[in-house]
Parts: C-alpha cells; sequence; structure tokens
C-alpha cells in the first residue's frame, strides 16, 4: 500500500529577523514528523538593497522587539549580540550574504540547509558574531564541513548569486501573493488545498501547531 504524499510546507523568512529565530524550536519540531515536508522560502526583507544602517535607533528598536521575544520563546538574546552585533554602527543590517549561504547549502547539501540556518541564528543571536559580514559566514559555513558552500559563496560565484537572487525573488512573489506582510510564515499545501500559519502558533505548544498543519 504507498504512503501518502507527504504535507509540503513551505517557511517564509529572513535570516536577520529576531521573530524567526524565536520560530526555531516550531521549525525543529516540524522538521522531525515524517508525513512533513519542509522547505525554506527566504523573502530577503533586509537582504542587498533592502538592508538598512545599524544606527542607534536601529538597535534600541531590535533589542525592545527581541527581549519580547526571549521572553515569549524563550530564545537567547545574548550580551554579546547587544554589544558586538547591535553596537557596532560600522556594519549594515543586511541578510544578503547569510541568505546567499543558505542558497550555496540548497545547491551543494541540500539535506543541512535547515541545519546551517539555524547555527547562523545561534552565531549572531548566541555569539554575537557579525553574520551580514560575507567573511564570518564564510568561516561559519567551512566550520559546519559545508566547504562546497563556503567557497562559492567566498569566489562570488555568479551561478550562486543568480540562483540566490532568482529564489529570493520568487518567494517574495509568493509570500504577496498569499497576502503576507512578514516573517515568519508558513504556507502549508495538502491534499485538502493551500492555507497560512502565522502568529502565536509559531510560539505556542507544538501539538498545536501540528495539528494546524495537519488541517485536525
Amino acid at each position: 500500500m504507498s504512503q501518502p504524499a507527504p504535507i509540503q510546507v513551505r517557511y517564509f523568512f529572513d535570516p536577520l529577523c529576531g521573530w524567526c529565530y524565536g520560530a526555531v524550536p516550531a521549525l525543529k519540531v516540524l522538521q522531525g514528523q515524517p508525513d512533513i515536508a519542509l522547505s525554506l522560502a527566504p523573502v530577503g526583507l533586509f537582504a542587498d538593497e533592502a538592508a538598512r544602517p545599524m544606527d542607534s535607533g536601529m538597535a534600541a528598536y531590535a533589542w525592545a522587539n527581541d527581549q519580547r521575544i526571549q521572553a515569549l520563546t524563550g530564545q537567547v538574546f545574548s550580551p554579546a549580540y547587544r554589544d558586538q552585533v547591535l553596537g557596532d554602527a560600522t556594519r549594515l543590517f543586511d541578510s544578503g550574504p547569510a541568505t546567499r549561504a543558505l542558497s550555496a547549502v540548497q545547491i551543494t547539501a541540500p539535506g543541512r540547509e535547515l541545519e546551517a540556518l539555524h547555527a547562523l541564528q545561534h552565531a549572531r543571536y548566541v555569539d554575537g558574531l557579525a553574520t551580514s559580514d560575507a567573511a564570518v559566514v564564510v568561516a561559519l559555513l567551512n566550520r559546519l564541513g559545508l566547504h562546497a558552500a563556503a567557497q562559492a559563496l567566498q569566489a562570488g560565484d555568479s551561478g550562486l548569486l543568480a540562483h540566490a537572487r532568482e529564489r529570493m525573488q520568487k518567494a517574495r512573489s509568493a509570500w504577496q501573493q498569499l497576502g503576507l506582510q512578514g516573517v515568519p510564515a508558513l504556507q502549508v499545501q495538502a491534499a485538502g488545498g493551500s492555507r497560512v500559519v502565522t502568529g502565536q502558533v509559531l510560539y505556542g505548544a507544538p501539538d498545536a501547531l501540528l495539528s494546524l498543519v495537519r488541517g485536525h
């Protein structure tokens, strides 16, 4: 007897989004389900031309949000992150390098893309590393043993750049067509049709999330 097709779940996110980092426990729950196929859809919310200066106002706004996320989810936003990332006004708030890194992993080691995303988030929010810096991201990929992805990112491989740009454009288009305005968000596609999951359910009880995704 054939197995039913897995439920397809598309995850709209940006690697520099604090609320997306807050949703890490939910993503790990979904990834562990044999009847759910999870794919990543980076919308480039803060990437490249959408990058912002890390001035004192931006830093204060981000830190206030981060404290809300930590209280709600238990995800750690460390003093090192506050001081070394938010406190560094010389860098942009730019998710382009991290987004391209994930596309490099998708190409070279697709089964490890979610792992790479979680590592990038941990490096930023816990270790206080500047994941808006391509050299920092390359070093992280190498530490994970993702050497082919690191090499492509470091070299500015034209195929990677084109793939990452097209991927962001497709994700942003789908995100907008669904009427979404923020991240994180899930699009669930199953036999019963397509539906969107956002908001508090991503930060609540795993059973409630799974029930909603499965349409129970």
